[in-house]
């Protein structure tokens, strides 16, 4: 097992969908973001293994939270976090949130309901953004408006991943209830193309998710730091231009992710809607909640 853990993390945060510890982020904060992004990319590593099974993944993790709190110095990648944590005196929590999900993940492959995945993602996405708040020191008042971009920001993954998350490690996030409602089932994620019902069901969900991220742009106009605004407001812009995708094409059969040049011409535009949306003023933080169960 040690031998698992010791391997370097499969992805970078230059691999993700989304700007990670990106130049808009201040210089001084960078390596604390780093640090939390390493640690738990590891993390999950272990649980997305296909080579593992659910016991391994979960004395894997076990062992990466023992590394977290100090309890264990073989975890190399949780001594910089451990560090970080320290020196800027914030809690642990928001990685060990992200562990409880990563076993989540090793053990639970279906999700009944919308509810049900929500539920996954405030444990599996949310905290990253509450992480790197904390980070810049706002207000837990913009805690909201970050649960719903992030949890947007995951479920956008797993509509884009659909296939290939059932084919390689049998795990659907796709609600069961909605792949029913629409007379569809899992096996229809094995096929190259998305069948007509399983379509529907897909642009359904993502029409459920735009709401989110509706909330979600509202962020970055709650927070306080200029260059964090930035960066979410960069963030909601590609998961608008994602979600719009996701409603009308095929993730089975159809390009859904942006190539570069696509990055880089959304990024441009998310950072003037950043400056824009400073013009016009916040509005009230944590007016709309999300659910945590």
């Amino acid at each position: 097992m040690s031998d698992v853990i010791e391997q370097p993390a499969t992805k970078t945060h230059r691999d993700e969908n989304f700007p990670v510890a990106s130049v808009l982020i201040a210089r001084e904060h960078r390596p604390a973001v780093l640090a939390f992004y390493n640690f738990v990319r590891a993390a999950d590593d272990i649980a997305d293994s296909p080579d593992l099974t659910p016991d391994q993944k979960i004395a894997g993790l076990d062992r990466f939270e023992a590394g977290l709190l100090g309890k264990d110095d073989s975890i190399e990648v949780a001594k910089p976090l451990r560090a970080v944590l320290a020196a800027r005196k914030l809690p642990a929590r928001h990685a060990l949130d992200l562990l409880y999900a990563f076993r989540m993940d090793a053990t639970k492959t279906r999700y009944a309901n919308f509810d049900e995945l929500m539920h996954y993602c405030a444990y599996s996405a949310a905290p990253v953004g509450r992480y790197v708040l904390d980070v810049h020191g706002e207000s837990e008042a913009t805690w909201p408006a970050n649960d719903a971009l992030c949890s947007a920001l995951q479920i956008i993954n797993h509509t884009q991943d659909c296939g290939a998350d059932y084919r390689n490690l049998d795990r659907v996030y796709i609600p069961q209830d909605a792949m029913a409602r629409h007379g569809t089932d899992v096996t229809a994620l094995a096929a190259p193309a998305a069948s007509p019902n399983l379509l529907a069901c897909l642009h359904e969900l993502s029409a459920q998710t735009a709401k989110l991220v509706t909330l979600g742009r509202t962020l970055s106009q709650q927070v306080k730091d200029l260059r964090l605004a930035l960066e979410t407001a960069v963030i909601g812009r590609l998961a608008q231009t994602l979600v719009t995708l996701l409603q009308t094409r095929d993730p089975l059969s159809q390009k859904v992710h942006l190539n570069k040049p696509e990055m880089i011409g959304w990024t441009l535009l998310g950072v003037g809607d950043g400056f824009i949306g400073r013009v016009k003023g916040a509005p009230q933080a944590g007016a709309a909640q999300t659910r945590r169960a």
